[in-house]
C-alpha cells in the first residue's frame, strides 16, 4: 500500500484528487492532506510518506518553493498543475511526474504505476537504516549500534572488550580480534554502551566489566580474558571498585 501526502491550497482540487485516489484504494492510501503548505512542511519533518502529490500554484508559497525548503526528500514527488508548462520545470526538480488538472483517471494509474517502480529502485541505504535502527530499538532485538566507514554495525555486549581513545577518534576491540575506528571522541562512546556492563575506567579506557580476568591492585591494572592489560586511573579507582 502507498501512502501519500496532499498538498494543495485549492480545498476543491484537493478533495477532488482524494477522490480519484480511492479508486485505486487497493494500492494507494492517502495518509495526511494539506491546504497550508507551512503545516505540511512541519508534518513532513517527521514523517515519510511513499509520495506526494503537490500543487504548483499556491500564493504562500509555491511548490518549487516547498520542494527546496524540505528537509526530508526520502520520497517521490507528484507535481499537481492546471498549467502544462510547468512540466519541464517539474521534471528539473526532480518530480517524477506531473498531472494536469482536471486528474484523468488513466493518468493517475500511470503515475501510480511510476510511484510503485520508483520506490523498488529506489529503496535507499538511508531508508534500510531507519528500518534496522528501528528495528534494534525493540528491547527484544537490541544491540549496540556503531557508525562507521559507511556502515552500520551492530555488536551485543559480550563481543566488545575495550574501547581506547584515540583524539578526536576511538577504538572498539573486539573479542574475536577485530577493531573498528569510529570518528567519535571517547566520551560520545560511553554514551553508546549500556552502563551495566562497561565502565570508563581511565580517559584512554572504556572495559567491558564482564571481561575483567585479573584486577591487580597494586600496580593499578586489569587483565582481561583476552589478556589485554587495561591501567586503572586513580581518580577512577575507587568508583570502579564499587561497579565490581
Amino acid at each position: 500500500m502507498i501512502e501519500a501526502v496532499i498538498v494543495d491550497d485549492e480545498i476543491k482540487a484537493l478533495q477532488s484528487l482524494s477522490w480519484e485516489l480511492t479508486n485505486f484504494s487497493d494500492e494507494i492510501k492517502v495518509e495526511a492532506s494539506f491546504t497550508d503548505p507551512f503545516e505540511a512542511l512541519t508534518y513532513l519533518e517527521k514523517n515519510t510518506p511513499d509520495c506526494l502529490f503537490l500543487d504548483i500554484e499556491m500564493p504562500t508559497m509555491d511548490g518549487f518553493q516547498f520542494i527546496q525548503k524540505l528537509t526530508n526528500k526520502n520520497f517521490p514527488v507528484v507535481i499537481t498543475t492546471a498549467y502544462n508548462q510547468y512540466a519541464i520545470k517539474a521534471l528539473k526538480n526532480e518530480a517524477i511526474d506531473y498531472l494536469l488538472k482536471p486528474i484523468d483517471t488513466d493518468d493517475l494509474r500511470e503515475t501510480i504505476v511510476k510511484i510503485r517502480k520508483h520506490n523498488a529502485k529506489n529503496f535507499t541505504a538511508e531508508r534500510l537504516e531507519r528500518l534496522l535502527l528501528n528495528f534494534n530499538s525493540n528491547a527484544k532485538h537490541k544491540k549496540i549500534t556503531f557508525n562507521t566507514d559507511g556502515k552500520l554495525v551492530f555488536l551485543d555486549s559480550d563481543e566488545i572488550l575495550y574501547a581506547e581513545s584515540d583524539g578526536n577518534y576511538s577504538t572498539i576491540f573486539l573479542a574475536d580480534g577485530h577493531k573498528i575506528v569510529l570518528t567519535k571522541k571517547l566520551k560520545e562512546v560511553n554514551e553508546l554502551l549500556p552502563a551495566d556492563s562497561f565502565f570508563r575506567i581511565h580517559n584512554s579506557y572504556i572495559i567491558n566489566l564482564t571481561k575483567i580476568k585479573e584486577f591487580l591492585k597494586t600496580d593499578g591494572y586489569v587483565i582481561l580474558e583476552s589478556n589485554h592489560k587495561i591501567p586503572v586511573s586513580r581518580q577512577k579507582k575507587s568508583d570502579f571498585l564499587d561497579m565490581l
